[in-house]
């Protein structure tokens, strides 16, 4: 894998405010008290979402839909940075002397992906995602998680992708919708005994990030599922996912069936979870997904999914 270029710290140090010190006001350094930030580490390690050599034959039949799948798109990576920053002898800082011989900075970077899958409607794409989510069983090969370092080299056994682990949005997921409420509709499957109080806070947590996460705060929790425009009831639908804090979130054909507003919202949206974990999408809407896309595949017809750029 190419490297990955870090921002400057001289633009980091050069704009700074006084926070690093605790102070409000904005102040400049002198000129010539500093010297060039020196990095002491950089750690990317990262893991990946992994198919390999996967086939599928629905139960009956006598003819595989899935035939040698290969698919790997990273998971959530977090690259750091530990630094020895800028050193100065003294400043004046609203009146005050400061003498600061050494100040070293820890940053961290996150970067996330997002896979899509097209082609021919019939040609497996949405049974690979139930294969992903752990709907369904293979009839050969593995789906797992893979840890790798720096410079590429695997650093651990494979471990299997956890069912858990993954949420998946259905197309039309608003058919799904089994609850009165909005609130029950997201809570739907939780433990329903009281619990500890650690337990609650925990749930409560998770269902307000849920909730702002995809823009429903404005909504009642009261309000009838199935009322909702369709632009929100994919917002519930992604935040009955995001509730149970995947690691891999899958959708398929997330716009299919929307006006051209709530389309657009839906995009944006998915724009904004790309910031916070991994994506793979089936859809036909290539155009409007385009700019959000750095991997994606073709699956053929027969089961064979080849890495290939979008066809735009």
């Amino acid at each position: 894998m190419g490297s990955i270029p870090l921002p400057s710290l001289s633009l980091l140090i050069s704009s700074s405010s006084s926070s690093i010190f605790g102070r409000s006001s904005t102040f400049s350094y002198p000129p010539g008290r500093f010297r060039k930030a020196e990095a002491l580490s950089v750690s990317c390690d990262y893991s990946c979402f992994e198919i390999r050599d996967v086939s599928y034959r629905p139960p009956g039949t006598k003819i595989d839909l899935l035939s040698q799948v290969n698919l790997s798109i990273p998971e959530k990576r977090h690259i750091k940075q530990s630094t020895e920053q800028y050193h100065y002898e003294e400043t004046r800082i609203s009146n005050a002397d400061m003498h600061l011989k050494r100040l070293s900075v820890d940053l961290t970077w996150i970067f996330c992906s997002f896979g899509l899958i097209f082609g021919r409607s019939g040609s497996g794409k949405t049974t690979l995602l139930q294969l992903i989510a752990g709907l369904s069983k293979p009839k050969s090969g593995s789906i797992y998680v893979q840890r790798y370092s720096d410079d590429d080299e695997q650093i651990k056994s494979p471990e299997p992708l956890q069912p858990e682990r993954v949420g998946i949005v259905f197309q039309f997921p608003e058919r799904y919708f089994v609850a009165d409420t909005v609130l029950d509709e997201v809570t739907f499957g939780w433990p329903r005994q009281k619990g500890g109080l650690q337990l609650r806070e925990l749930l409560a947590s998770r269902l307000q990030k849920a909730i702002m996460s995809v823009g429903l705060t404005g909504i009642s929790l009261d309000k009838d599922p199935h009322s909702l425009s369709g632009g929100y009831k994919r917002r519930l639908a992604l935040a009955i996912q995001l509730v149970q804090t995947p690691d891999l979130l899958i959708l398929d054909e997330p716009l299919a069936g929307l006006d051209w507003k709530a389309r657009a919202d839906v995009a944006k949206l998915l724009k904004d979870l790309k910031k916070e974990l991994t994506l793979l999408v089936v859809s036909h809407d290539l155009k409007e997904l385009a700019s959000l896309v750095d991997q994606s595949w073709r699956m053929e017809m027969g089961g064979a999914l080849k890495r290939e750029p979008l066809p735009i």
